[in-house]
This record gives structure tokens, sequence and C-alpha cells, in this order.
């Protein structure tokens, strides 16, 4: 077949297929089975040296003519499209403003960044700096600064997450407390939030969850400063009416140690099921900060006293709302927790 003739029919197949072409992308594919680079008019070009000398020229030039034209025509044509499809989309897009508007569902705060949040305010006002310690904790300082040696019993009161013989998940927020008192000299008043972790599972525990400690060391701090913080804290959580009680107890980092329970707010102390008739319910542990600890602070414990405590942010949540499985608390059902929409 004639050569010059063979470019005349390329011409026109290539703009016959792209007037046919449905949209840019067709187009784009056409133009590139015509003009790209291992397309039909390129492999023209790599046909040149099969062209008898005296034609090379005339060849050449035909061939360039129509790569120009094609140029030409697919670039009218992809402006004729995208101008099409604009339309088209918008048309489609077009808002009926007359048409009811959609009412988006309000979220929520999680109740337990509710809690969270108010126990912050709570002892922020009464002068507690916040201090967030490391997740992944050292045993000297989840353990053993709390006068818990490796050897001590109190040890296997929790089930602790091991990562090696060094790390592990820091079973309480009272490691940050450590961390402070050796970076600051009294007198010093912090709350340290966070998540701990522990290998427990039932109904009232998980194997995460949020605690909240406070420290407090000064000079002539006594358990009578424990208590009315304490007092003031059930007052604005639960009721004006709420009170505190201490009972002794144990925990290797304060001695004296004791449970705090608070008077039942769902039936005014009276005995109720909620507290089991008793009127009361256990909330968080505190006590006195051992004398062991504020030395492997470097504190004098002649001079400094201090006391500490610490709750579990879920347990104070599921008391203050009702709630009677901490299950509820990490499944995400969003007809539970739209039900504290109200509490924002």
């Amino acid at each position: 077949m004639d050569d010059e003739k063979e470019l005349d029919d390329v011409l026109k197949e290539a703009i016959k297929e792209a007037e046919e072409a449905e949209n840019s992308r067709v187009l784009y594919e056409k133009k590139m089975r015509f003009l790209g680079r291992m397309g039909i008019v390129m492999n023209f070009m790599k046909r040149m040296k099969d062209v008898p000398p005296e034609k090379r020229p005339s060849f050449g030039k035909k061939v360039n003519a129509i790569r120009d034209r094609l140029e030409e025509a697919f670039a009218a044509f992809e402006e004729r499209l995208k101008k099409r499809e604009l339309e088209n989309k918008i048309a489609e897009e077009n808002v009926d403003v007359t048409m009811p508007g959609k009412r988006r569902k309000a979220g929520a705060l999680h109740p337990v960044s509710l809690v969270k949040a108010e126990l912050i305010d709570i002892f922020a006002g009464m002068g507690f700096e916040i201090f967030e310690g490391p997740e992944i904790e050292t045993d000297y300082y989840n353990f053993t600064a709390l006068n818990t040696p490796e050897d001590h019993p109190a040890r296997d009161m929790q089930d602790t997450f091991y990562l090696n013989d060094k790390f592990l998940l820091r079973t309480q927020t009272s490691a940050g407390q450590i961390r402070l008192m050796e970076k600051k000299s009294p007198p010093i008043k912090m709350l340290s939030p966070g998540r701990v972790f522990r290998s427990d599972d039932d109904a009232t525990h998980s194997p995460m969850f949020h605690q909240m400690e406070g420290l407090v060391v000064d000079e002539h701090i006594t358990l009578c400063d424990l208590k009315g913080m304490l007092d003031e804290f059930a007052r604005v959580m639960f009721s004006e009416t709420s009170k505190t009680r201490l009972r002794p107890s144990y925990f290797p980092f304060t001695e004296p140690s004791v449970e705090v329970d608070v008077s039942c707010a769902a039936c005014g102390g009276k005995g109720c099921s909620l507290c089991k008739g008793t009127g009361w319910i256990e909330v968080l542990g505190a006590g006195m900060v051992n004398r062991r600890v504020l030395e492997n602070c470097g504190i004098d414990p002649d001079r400094y006293t201090g006391f500490a405590f610490g709750m579990g942010v879920e347990r104070i949540a599921m008391l203050k709302y009702g709630i009677n499985n901490i299950k509820l608390l990490t499944e995400n059902d969003v007809r539970f927790l739209g039900q504290f929409k109200e509490e924002n």
C-alpha cells in the first residue's frame, strides 16, 4: 500500500474514533493509540529508514502534518467533552433549596471522658497540677520506687503485663508521682490521670482502664487534710449531702493506708440494692505516703509528709451514672453512649 495513502486513512480513522468517544477517558485512550510513544503515528516515523531516499522529505513532511492535525483535532474534541461533562455534573449536583434539610445527630462525650474532665476540674480547683507519665514503664518506677521490691508479696496483688525483664505496661499511675517527686521539691500537689493495664477481666474489671491518682507533699500534712479534700471531692462529684469514711487497709506505698467509702447517692445512706444495704460504696484507696517512698525520691521524710489517693475513672463513672457492667463502657454502642448527651 502507498505510504501516503495509508497516512490519509489513519487520519480519517483517528478523527472518526475521536468523534465517537463518549467521555474524556475514552478519548485519551484513543489519543494514545494514535499519538502515544508506541502509537500508530510514531510507527510511521520509525519506518522512515525504509522509505526510498528521494521520498523521505515528502513522507516526513506528511507524517508531521498528520501528527499536528491529529493533535489539534484531539484537543478540540477534549475541550468539547470536558465542557459537556461539566454541564452534566452541574445538572446532577444541582441543589433544590426548597427541599427540607437533613438533621445531623449530635454526638456525645463518652462517660469516661465526662468523668475524667470533671475530676480534673474538681482537683484543679483545689490547686492540683496535672502530670501524665508514660504508659510503658520500667519495673523500678512501677514497683520498686513505690516500696515494692522484687520479692515483695504485694506484687501478687496486681497481674502485670510484662514486655521484657525491664519494661511493662503500667499497673498504676502512681509511677508518675515518683517521676515528679524526683524532679520537683515540695510543696507538691499533683494529679496523674491516664490508662493503666492489668490482667483482670470481669463485670467490674477490665484489662485496660483509666486511673487518676493524686499526691500532696508538704510540711505538716496529715490524714485530716486527706479526709477534708475527699469530702469536697464527694460533694462535687456525687451530691451536696455526700460524705466519706476511711477504713484501714494496706498498700505498700502508703502507711497508714485506707479504703475510702462514699455515702450512697441512690439512697442517701439509708441502704439499697446498689450499696448492698450498707449505705456506703467503696470508691478509692488512699493513705499517707510511706517514708521509704519519700526517701527513694530524695525527700526528707522527717521534714515533709504527704498523702496519696487513687481511683478508677470507670468505677466513678459507673457509680455516678448507675452503670452495672464495665463492658458497656468499651462496646461503643451508640444507643448506650447517646444517653449521656445532656451531661455535656
